[in-house]
């Protein structure tokens, strides 16, 4: 792919309710962010994407916007906003902002005008059917749970379509007039000096059409709004639309979240005239997933987890650039994912955190991350604010499992584990808050927190900025950044190990990871010339076999 102003860069995702509160209310703020730029300048952070900070009633968290060209004032003013941007700028630092257009608020003037007038001009900003004998128009199921339809106040049978909650109905990208708005706020941001957006839920602004209901996945006689992207065709129209209207005249970055795409989508996607720069890669986030409810999902396994991973960077060589993550907003914290709970350490840490930045593809790294931060245990579900964990556990529970192994895989699956408040230090709240911290801190603060880990011998900050350095190093930018990459090893069960290539093949990088607590002597298939990255002090090597203690992860020339 012709090289672009991204390729070399690293990315850092804030949710700013949780990232720093400035004013003792609670609430993270913009002040925050901006108070935090240098932490994340020295840390190698290049783009910054901050989840939505836009009015909203926060019913999904800011996923709900009532208006697009205004901040919520629990994150601030526009005026903070406008100097968090010139202060990035000072440190060549890149502002990405959430661009959510699948849906709006149901407090946005658009819908509210469509509720007074369903069959008028802002009705058809939306998606408004009849129903069947005051039923929905179909089975589909929307993805916090229920109908994907509900009644339009003051008819018995017009019914309003939403993918998510009731509360954010889904525009009508079919209405020529409704792009055009999106077209035009789209280009307000960028015209304002932000330099691209992370796309939200942007599959699911193509519809099916026929809205026919399709074979049950649910006892309750629903399917998965999700089914029916498979079923809607046509979507590149829009997609190649708004790329060229607003993302190619700014020379934007920006970031797509697609899930079900195809194979052969990629190179439409992300290709060199793709309707994105990149999207993230969310495959191996999923591999325990087995259906629709969290209660149903499989026992971890690192040999498909690794394989998945490794597919995957051989299908995308040479086609396109994606966005690597180990967990973001809307997973579960990435440590308490892929590594098991009772292997938890600065090695097992550091193993996965070389593993993932070492592949081909922009990083995308999300608050906490950077000192491992992991999954809070809630004691009872009325703690969780999520909306999608209050339905999985009402699941659990009606398909017969018991209190304490619904909050269990709650526990385990919550997007709540990524939205704990950040944290900074051991003191009271962890730093985050003078005030009361408007979600429930995980007690192991204390444990885990940025200043602790940074004077640490063994810092998990201190191993992701030597990471970071080095993926940045010129020397190696025809490696890590534009060569390919080439799996090795995977007949041995714990090893994780793959090469990047420089394009001309005169450089080569290996590097191995042995995924397990046990130690573990692995034969080498040729030598090697210096240890750029180890997270053990030592390597010892003896006729060509390594001798690996448990999670050793080492970058070879």
């Amino acid at each position: 792919m012709k090289k672009q102003w991204w390729h070399n860069k690293i990315a850092y995702e804030i949710y700013p309710k949780s990232f720093l509160d400035t004013n003792g209310d609670g609430i993270g703020d913009i002040k925050g962010i901006t108070s935090k730029l240098d932490y994340l300048k020295e840390l190698g952070a290049d783009i910054v994407w901050i989840c939505p900070i836009y009015a909203s009633p926060m019913v999904d968290q800011g996923y709900d916007i009532s208006d697009y060209y205004a901040i919520n004032p629990c994150f601030g003013t526009m005026e903070d906003f406008d100097e968090l941007l010139a202060e990035a700028k000072k440190r060549d630092m890149h502002i990405l902002m959430d661009l959510v257009v699948n849906h709006c608020s149901d407090q946005h003037e658009w819908f509210k005008k469509a509720m007074q007038d369903p069959d008028g001009k802002y009705g058809k900003y939306f998606y408004i059917m009849d129903g069947k004998d005051g039923n929905p128009p179909n089975n589909w199921r929307a993805e916090f749970g229920g109908s994907c339809w509900d009644k339009v106040p003051g008819y018995d049978n017009k019914f309003y379509f939403h993918t998510f909650a009731k509360e954010q109905p889904d525009l009508n990208w079919e209405n020529k007039e409704v792009r055009e708005e999106i077209y035009k706020m789209v280009n307000w941001w960028l015209d304002k000096g932000i330099s691209g957006f992370r796309i939200d839920a942007i599959i699911n602004v193509k519809k099916d059409l026929t809205w026919a209901s399709l074979p049950p996945d649910s006892a309750d006689g629903t399917v998965s709004v999700f089914e029916t992207n498979k079923r809607a065709h046509g979507i590149g129209e829009f997609l190649g639309e708004l790329r060229d209207r607003c993302f190619i005249p700014h020379n934007a970055f920006t970031v797509g979240e697609v899930f079900n795409s195809t194979p052969e989508q990629l190179e439409e996607f992300i290709g060199e005239n793709g309707f994105f720069s990149t999207m993230f890669e969310f495959e191996h986030c999923l591999t325990t997933y087995a259906g629709a409810h969290w209660c149903d999902n499989v026992p971890f396994d690192f040999k498909k987890w690794r394989d998945v991973v490794l597919n995957n960077q051989v299908f995308v060589n040479d086609l396109a650039f994606e966005a690597n993550i180990i967990e973001n907003h809307d997973q579960t914290r990435g440590v308490s994912y892929f590594i098991p709970e009772e292997d938890y350490s600065y090695e097992s840490v550091t193993a996965l955190a070389a593993l993932m930045l070492m592949l081909k593809g922009i990083p995308f790294l999300y608050q906490g991350q950077e000192i491992g931060m992991r999954n809070c245990r809630f004691d009872s579900a009325d703690r969780y604010e999520d909306i999608s964990t209050l339905e999985q556990y009402k699941q659990a529970l009606a398909k017969g499992h018991s209190v304490d192994a619904a909050m269990k895989v709650c526990c385990q699956y919550s997007r709540d584990n990524a939205r704990t408040p950040m944290q900074w230090n051991g003191t009271e709240n962890a730093g985050f808050t003078t005030g009361t911290p408007w979600f429930y801190m995980n007690p192991n603060y204390k444990e885990i927190n940025v200043e602790k880990d940074r004077a640490s011998e063994k810092s998990v900050f201190n191993f992701y900025k030597k990471l970071i350095a080095l993926r940045k190093t010129p020397e190696y930018e025809d490696v890590f950044v534009e060569g390919n990459t080439k799996p090795v090893f995977t007949e041995e069960d714990h090893i994780f190990a793959y090469e990047r290539v420089s394009k001309d093949g005169q450089k080569k990088v290996l590097v191995i990871s042995n995924y397990q607590n046990s130690a573990y002597d692995l034969k080498l298939k040729s030598s090697f010339d210096e240890i750029l990255l180890n997270n053990y002090h030592g390597l010892e090597v003896t006729n060509g076999v390594v001798s690996l203690k448990p999670y050793q992860t080492v970058v070879l020339k």
